[in-house]
């Protein structure tokens, strides 16, 4: 069942790709809200395991927030719905009976940019194995697509502040609605203002041994020490800090080609409430013997911050070094 899937899929997705320049004019833009997800079944198997097995797989949490919120939002929809306007989601996961079991991906089918994957089966049995073996996959290719989507919209409206590029050599795609709030020596702060609160870009360098060894303490104790000289609070002697109760993640990563560490954690502000998650990255620049310092941080008290941190995560993955 394995090699079959896989080859249905590695097929499948080469047959679409081939097509995609042709058929491209052919279909409309897709829609639907970022990080959301159409599942279409019949409503019987949605209310039972095959629907608890996609809602549990599809659902999983996404990482770094101070609360579980799940990574994609799930929208159920009934085959016999499921045509014209409706085919135009961007993200489709669509379950059919067939007497072959088989996992297929298709790009831009009805719409683009879409993915859409198909998932037949006999029965419910049949589907859900077909599904949970190539789950890992779709979630990132969807995650992709996204990301692609979101980098999209970022483009109608780029910022033209050029400060990153004069001061530290890099570039960094963000939108023109965040403007610089401080720019010092080696730290520059961008933020934008949302309806309940704020989202923040904050860059600057280390010496390139900074985080030799425990690299993880040193990384959160360095994000500290940032935040007390540069970061401050609403109330006098308050500043950001890295809040220790909720264990931050740290993932190794490459960015721009460079190889680096990703941390996601919640930060807190010293001797004030406040708080929120933050995604910091640290990069490795080799020619220039140093450390590259992206972080991007949310105040949004009271609502959903994945989609604030999906906006920051998606600006923070368009670094460049070099001018």
């Amino acid at each position: 069942m394995r090699k079959s899937t896989i080859f249905l899929f590695l097929f499948s997705l080469f047959s679409c790709n081939s097509n995609i320049d042709k058929n491209q004019a052919f279909v409309p833009e897709s829609s639907g809200n970022l990080n959301h997800v159409t599942i279409v079944m019949p409503e019987i198997d949605w209310k039972s395991s095959l629907g608890n097995t996609v809602r549990d797989s599809m659902g999983v949490i996404y990482k770094g927030l101070p609360l579980d919120e799940p990574q994609y939002s799930l929208r159920y929809m009934n085959p016999a719905t499921f045509k014209g306007f409706a085919r135009q989601n961007r993200n489709i996961i669509w379950f059919r009976k067939d007497s072959i079991s088989r996992f297929q991906l298709a790009k831009n089918q009805f719409a683009r940019p879409q993915i859409l994957a198909l998932i037949t089966g006999q029965d419910q049995e049949n589907q859900a194995f077909s599904f949970e073996e190539n789950v890992s996959l779709l979630r990132r290719i969807i995650a992709e697509n996204e990301r692609k989507e979101k980098l999209r919209r970022i483009n109608k409206s780029l910022s033209t502040e050029n400060n990153l590029r004069e001061k530290f050599g890099i570039r960094l795609e963000y939108p023109s609605a965040y403007k610089t709030v401080k720019d010092t020596t080696n730290f520059v702060w961008i933020q934008k203002s949302i309806q309940k609160g704020h989202l923040n870009l904050v860059v600057y360098t280390l010496p390139e041994n900074s985080i030799d060894g425990a690299f993880n303490k040193k990384i959160l104790n360095i994000r500290d020490s940032i935040g007390r000289l540069y970061i401050p609070g609403r109330l006098p002697g308050s500043y950001l800090i890295t809040e220790r109760a909720f264990r931050p993640y740290f993932f190794k990563v490459n960015l721009d080609g460079k190889k680096g560490y990703l941390t996601k954690g919640t930060w807190e502000v010293a001797n004030d409430f406040m708080a929120g998650p933050f995604v910091n990255y640290m990069i490795h620049d080799s020619v220039q013997k140093r450390l590259v310092v992206i972080e991007g941080f949310a105040f949004a008290p009271s609502v959903s911050k994945r989609d604030y941190m999906f906006e920051l995560n998606t600006i923070l993955s368009t670094l460049k070094l070099g001018n």
